[in-house]
């Protein structure tokens, strides 16, 4: 959620945040208008509590021509209490369900606009001609990486089992995102996959996009589509000592997504698909500290798609794109030779203080007094990168090249046909 504090500042800038992402800015009259009526409500609330409390310690004290009086008062002002916190539970209901309406606060940097707005920050790599080049499946196929076939006839569409040397690529690209996680000071985490409602709403997830989540409604719990979900629910309700720098950690664990309304749309391979793994950084870090750990995070991701040697470009992804927690988001897309364009490999984003308001995620200041934290996620590896490695890698002869940061985990540094 956003600061309250900023909402009644400067109504403006939550007002342009919201036309910025396309969103309704009379969410924040809206939210304005409730804040009021809540204060009001709570202000009511005390001052009735407080006579009737002070009535209690009347009758006690009374003689027994003022008791039946008092008593009469008593029972009049218990109804009007009654009244008053019903009146208060509701005010705060509403400022509640409007507060978790209005997404974070955009960036005065992220480009305005939907999802084909963003903006290019730059080119890495220069892609390869490659005369008929094959697609990701065809390839994976061949070389007996890949089954969707039988992953649909056990699961369903858009599943997959990859196989052999497809499973040991996998493996291997893991864990050379474990790796270098590691050797910056993340700690891995293998986390649970399923969430209770309050993390998976605390996150920002089940907003707009809660069609992309699957549900298991007879346990109430939520099968996560990144790791960022358990990750940022590890420190709710907490107050973190950030005193020597921010905390990160890296996720390694299933995807699971829905892909609802994405039918027709990157069917074919595991482009778009309902399970896949991944390994996510997620940090927690003082606000002063989050764009500064922003732009590491865009690092480390840089550091990995050059371990892959695959041409890339960084886009600044519009507000109207941006997930409802995020402030500002970069993507790193590779070029996909069969598509002829760049595809999104990994995202990194900077959630100042949103998330973590939502989980009571608080660290303390140089005066002891708690604040609340930032949090930042971003990939550091996942299995559509197997889509990039395989299609920009491929030679004439049939065969993909590996690069040589892959190679030892898979046993070879080409992958050749099976047959």
């Amino acid at each position: 959620m956003i600061d309250l504090k900023i909402l009644r500042d400067d109504p403006d800038l939550v007002r342009t945040s919201q036309r910025k992402r396309g969103e309704d800015p009379a969410l924040v009259d809206t939210l304005l208008d409730a804040d009021v009526t809540r204060r009001s409500a709570i202000a009511d609330a005390d001052a009735l509590r407080n006579e009737q409390k002070t009535l209690g310690k009347s009758v006690g004290k009374a003689s027994a021509e003022e008791k039946p009086a008092l008593l009469a008062r008593g029972k009049e002002l218990a109804e009007k209490v009654k009244a008053a916190s019903a009146a208060q539970s509701e005010a705060e209901a509403v400022v509640t369900a409007t507060h978790r309406a209005i997404g974070n606060v955009v960036a005065d940097e992220a480009p305005a606009g939907g999802e084909d707005d963003y903006v290019v920050l730059e080119h890495v790599g220069e892609p390869t001609a490659i005369d008929n080049p094959r697609d990701h499946l065809e390839i994976g196929e061949s070389l007996g990486l890949l089954d969707m076939e039988r992953g649909a006839k056990v699961s369903g569409s858009r599943f997959y089992f990859l196989t052999g040397q497809g499973a040991l690529l996998q493996l291997g690209l893991l864990q050379l995102a474990a790796r270098l996680a590691t050797a910056n000071g993340f700690t891995m985490m293998i986390p649970p996959v399923l969430v209770r409602p309050e993390v998976m709403e605390g996150t920002g997830f089940l907003g707009a996009h809660s069609a992309e989540i699957y549900h298991l409604p007879d346990d109430d719990l939520y099968l996560v589509g990144t790791s960022e979900v358990p990750m940022a629910g590890y420190h709710m309700n907490e107050i973190l000592d950030l005193s020597d720098g921010p905390k990160r950690y890296a996720g390694w664990s299933s995807c699971f997504r829905r892909e609802a309304g994405s039918y027709g749309k990157d069917t074919r391979g595991i482009i778009r698909v309902h399970q896949f793994d991944k390994v996510e950084g997620f940090v927690y870090c003082k606000p002063s500290d989050a764009e500064a750990e922003h732009q590491k995070l865009l690092g480390w991701q840089k550091e990995m798609l050059a371990a892959i040697d695959v041409p890339y470009r960084v886009i600044d992804t519009a507000a109207g794109d941006l997930g409802s927690s995020a402030a500002r988001k970069f993507d790193c897309e590779a070029w996909v030779p069969t598509q002829g364009t760049y595809r999104e490999l990994t995202s990194t984003s900077n959630c100042t203080t949103y998330q973590a308001r939502r989980l009571s995620v608080r660290y303390r200041d140089e005066n002891g007094k708690p604040q609340t934290a930032a949090t930042l996620n971003g990939t550091l590896a996942t299995t559509r990168w197997i889509v990039a490695i395989l299609e920009n890698h491929q030679q004439p002869d049939g065969t993909v090249r590996l690069p040589e940061a892959l190679a030892a985990s898979v046993g070879t540094d080409v992958l050749r046909p099976t047959s």
